[in-house]
């Protein structure tokens, strides 16, 4: 496994894991990588800095709090986006995910639920869909 720093052509940086840098290759060229801040396929690797051990120590340690709140926030901007920009359909996701693939009603990017068989059932039919976690929400 790989993992990746990538950029957007809308500035987002994220990074993602790949089999090998082949399979970064076919994806990207594929246009199968999307950005998970404003969904452009618009997406290349990002410069990064190897990864280099201190000395006997190792690396140094990892703040796991500073970890989860960068996580939880990329959540939060992630999920933000989504109701900004999408048509929220509830518990009916995966029909109508599966109305937009057969051409039964217009192309839009929408939200919702779906229990895992109903997944299981779009990717039965190829239907492409993103997994999101679901947060509580919190006041700050």
């Amino acid at each position: 496994m790989i993992l990746y720093q990538l950029a957007c052509g809308n500035g987002h940086q994220f990074e993602a894991w790949f089999r090998d840098g082949a399979t970064y290759d076919e994806q990207s060229t594929a246009g199968d990588i999307q950005c998970p801040f404003c969904s452009t396929t618009r997406v290349s690797k990002a410069p990064m800095a190897p990864n280099v051990a201190t000395g006997a120590g190792g690396k140094e340690p990892v703040d796991e709090a500073d970890v989860t709140d960068r996580v939880l926030q990329a959540v939060a901007t992630l999920t933000e986006h989504l109701e900004e920009n999408c048509e929220y359909v509830g518990d009916d996701f995966a029909e109508e995910a599966r109305r937009i693939h057969y051409g039964e009603t217009g192309e839009r990017d929408i939200y919702g639920e779906a229990t895992d068989q109903e997944t299981a059932e779009l990717d039965d039919e190829d239907i492409s869909y993103w997994r999101v976690p679901v947060l509580p929400r919190r006041d700050n």
